[in-house]
C-alpha cells in the first residue's frame, strides 16, 4: 500500500442539508411547492429545497437529505448504519443508498417506511461515533456492516476509502477476527483482506476488483516512476512486470491542454521502460476486456497461473 503526495483523504460530512417537516407547515403550502419544482420530497414527512448543479452530487444530496428527515422524525435516538453510515463517513460509494440504513439492538415492529432498511444485530457503546450531529455506527464496524451485505466490488470499494480515511488496517483485521462466525464471513474475510489505501476513485477500486477476483497477483497501488518530467504517479501496477494501469474517466480531458499534458505523462512513462494500460469504464463493466489486455502484456506464467477468487463472486 502506498499514497500519492496529495492524495485526497475522504472527509466526514460536516452538516446535513436543510429539510422542511410536513408537521412544520401546510398540506396545501407544501404540494403548491413540489409542484412548482421548489421543493422535492426528501423522505416520509419532510421536503428538501430544489437546488441544480452536478447529476451526482445532487443525488448525494438527496440521499442526506433522506437521513436528515429519519433523524428529524424519529422520537429516539436512532445509529445509522451501513450504505447510511458510510455516506456520512464521506465514504466513496460505488452506488449511493436508496434507503435509509438504521441498526437495532433488537427486532423492531412492523415497519412501515420503505425508504428506511432496519437491520438487528448487537452493538456497544465503542462501535457508535457522531457525525454531522447524528449517531453513526464507527468507521471499521460501517466497513464489516458494507462488505457483508453488498457484492464483493461494492465492499472493496468502501474498504479501501475507508483506509484512505484513516481506519487502521490492523483495526479492520481485528474486527474482523472478532467476527469470526457471523454471516457472510467468508466474503467479508475475502474483500477486507485486499483492501488498499492507495486507490483514489470507485472506478480505480473496481477496476483493481476484476484483477483481484481473476486471480491475477495483487497490484501495486499508486506507483512511482521516475521519468525525464519528474516523478510521475500511476493508480496501479506491478512495477517488477513493467507493467501498469490508469483509469481514464470520461471527464479527465477538459479541453486540449489536459490532453497534451496526458500525454506527454504517458510517453515519459513508456520512454522509462513501462507499459501503460489505459482502463475505461467498459473495461470494468465487461472484466472480460481488461483481463483480455492485461493477458497480453503479462508474462505468460503469470496468466496461466491466475485462478479465478470464489469468495470474491467468480
Amino acid at each position: 500500500m502506498s499514497r500519492r503526495p496529495g492524495a485526497p483523504v475522504p472527509q466526514p460530512v460536516e452538516r446535513l442539508p436543510l429539510v422542511h417537516r410536513a408537521a412544520d407547515t401546510t398540506s396545501a403550502l407544501a404540494r403548491s411547492k413540489v409542484r412548482a419544482g421548489v421543493w422535492e420530497r426528501a423522505g416520509h414527512g419532510a421536503y428538501l429545497p430544489v437546488e441544480g448543479g452536478d447529476p451526482f452530487a445532487v443525488a448525494r444530496r438527496r440521499a442526506l437529505a433522506a437521513v436528515a428527515a429519519v433523524a428529524h422524525g424519529s422520537r429516539a435516538p436512532v445509529v445509522f448504519s451501513h450504505g447510511t453510515a458510510a455516506l456520512l463517513w464521506g465514504l466513496t460509494l460505488w452506488r449511493l443508498p436508496e434507503r435509509v440504513h438504521l441498526l437495532h439492538p433488537s427486532r423492531a415492529g412492523g415497519d412501515r417506511d420503505r425508504g428506511i432498511a432496519r437491520h438487528t444485530s448487537a452493538i456497544d457503546g465503542a462501535e457508535i461515533a457522531e457525525v454531522a450531529g447524528v449517531r453513526v455506527t464507527s468507521l471499521a464496524r460501517t466497513v464489516l456492516d458494507c462488505v457483508a451485505v453488498l457484492p464483493p466490488l461494492d465492499g472493496l470499494v468502501v474498504t479501501d476509502s475507508a483506509l484512505a480515511a484513516g481506519l487502521a488496517p490492523s483495526a479492520l483485521a481485528e474486527r474482523v477476527l472478532a467476527a469470526a462466525g457471523a454471516r457472510h464471513i467468508a466474503k467479508v474475510r475475502a474483500v477486507t483482506a485486499l483492501g488498499d489505501d492507495g486507490s483514489e476513485s470507485a472506478y480505480e477500486s473496481a477496476s483493481r476488483f476484476v484483477v483481484l477476483r481473476a486471480g491475477l497477483p495483487r497490484p501495486d497501488t499508486q506507483v512511482r516512476t521516475l521519468t525525464h518530467l519528474g516523478e510521475v504517479w500511476t493508480d496501479w501496477g506491478w512495477p517488477t512486470f513493467g507493467v501498469l494501469a490508469e483509469y481514464d474517466g470520461r471527464d479527465k480531458y477538459d479541453d486540449r491542454r489536459a490532453f497534451m499534458a496526458e500525454k506527454r505523462r504517458h510517453d515519459a512513462i513508456v520512454e522509462a521502460g513501462r507499459r501503460v494500460v489505459r482502463v475505461v469504464r467498459e473495461d470494468v463493466d465487461d472484466d472480460r476486456l481488461l483481463l483480455a489486455r492485461l493477458g497480453r502484456v503479462l508474462p505468460r506464467a503469470v496468466v496461466a497461473a491466475a485462478r479465478p477468487v470464489p469468495a470474491l463472486g467468480a
